[in-house]
């Protein structure tokens, strides 16, 4: 098959790998008929996520159709549409147990894409399938529902639900990329009672106003002021960082009021300073968190239901073979106005299993 390949930092080529196949009993052969890219795969270009080796197959999200499971499996068979999520879950282990299952110990946590063969690819071997796909609602179309393996469990989850976002607060977002965009629309589930979003592309500030942010700071205003001018000088209640750059969480410390909460959402592949000085009195609460994916199933109702506004954050869609011109459009986010590139052509109807090795 056809596999985007990671080759060492800034190189990817879209090459022959081998089929995948179903290796445990609880293992699931996907073929893969949407896949997205996010930011996090741009960072392991970088070499920020050195637990990455070359010859790995990248991606973490996808829908698709089952082709093959094991023998025990239980939750899903050949045929069904499914959403590969980014988190697998051994579901046995303290962490799972906990419904902590980005902290699997077992054998999952992330690893598609990450130290195991991931998602952009024709095919993909998903571990823990009963706990790591969830069968596609029949309104939902593939390509908004690709958005729900990991951007918007994220948001909600790592953002909007550990910041603690409740009605009537001010919330700041920094950062209005995919990421950033979700956890506006998740904050808005709460009422909050404002929203601003902090972005330097005009493009993205726009968006995150069509998406119900209430002011916007861009790359020639200073948004600290703007925070401090709307809340008296208080700061906000909830800061999300969405960004993953020293600058962007250092930013989301001094723009927090006294007993308020900055929710880190952002891959960091470098050191930031934490300036104690400043915030040991002021009773700040710092979060950081990887998705754990406990809502996904709650997300897709409310995307089955119309309540979900996915398909307003896919600005460019290619098709499967055309990985890396999809990868450099979204590469180039600030010249492209790329928010999710979405890969993947018509949906078919005729399920080949793919050969076994």
């Amino acid at each position: 098959m056809k596999a985007l390949v990671f080759q060492g930092q800034g190189q990817i080529a879209w090459r022959d790998v081998p089929d995948p196949v179903v290796k445990d009993a609880d293992d699931a052969v996907i073929r893969v008929d949407a896949v997205t890219i996010c930011g996090t795969d741009l960072h392991i270009i970088e070499g920020d996520v050195p637990e990455v080796t070359p010859g790995r197959v990248l991606g973490h999200e996808a829908v698709g159709t089952v082709v093959e499971a094991g023998a025990g499996v239980r939750t899903v068979r050949p045929g069904d549409r499914v959403l590969v999520s980014c988190i697998s879950a051994c579901g046995r282990c303290r962490f799972c147990r906990d419904g902590r299952y980005g902290q699997c110990r077992g054998g999952g946590g992330w690893v598609l894409g990450h130290t195991i063969d991931g998602t952009q690819a024709e095919y993909v071997r998903v571990p823990f399938a009963d706990l790591s796909v969830h069968p596609l609602p029949a309104p939902v179309d593939s390509h908004d529902g690709v958005l729900l393996a990991d951007i918007f469990p994220t948001a909600y989850e790592v953002g909007v639900l550990n910041g603690g976002v409740r009605p009537g607060d001010t919330v700041v977002v920094v950062g209005a990329g995919p990421i950033g965009l979700a956890a506006i629309i998740g904050a808005g589930l709460y009422s909050p009672g404002r929203t601003i979003a902090v972005d330097l592309v005009e493009s993205r500030l726009a968006t995150a106003r069509s998406l119900g942010a209430d002011a916007t700071a861009g790359a020639a205003e200073e948004p600290g002021q703007l925070v401090d001018d709307l809340t008296e000088g208080l700061g906000a209640d909830v800061v999300i960082e969405a960004v993953g750059v020293p600058e962007a969480f250092e930013m989301c410390t001094r723009m927090v009021r006294p007993g308020g909460r900055v929710a880190n959402i952002g891959v960091h592949g470098r050191p930031a300073t934490l300036h104690l000085e400043d915030l040991w009195i002021k009773d700040v609460t710092i979060t950081t968190g990887l998705v754990d994916t406990y809502s996904t199933p709650m997300l897709l109702r409310m995307l089955a239901a119309g309540r979900l506004p996915s398909s307003s954050l896919i600005t460019h869609r290619f098709e499967l073979g055309q990985m890396e011109e999809a990868y450099d459009v979204f590469s180039r986010a600030a010249d492209t106005g790329a928010l999710k590139v979405v890969l993947g052509g018509p949906q078919h109807t005729e399920i080949i299993a793919p050969a076994q090795a």
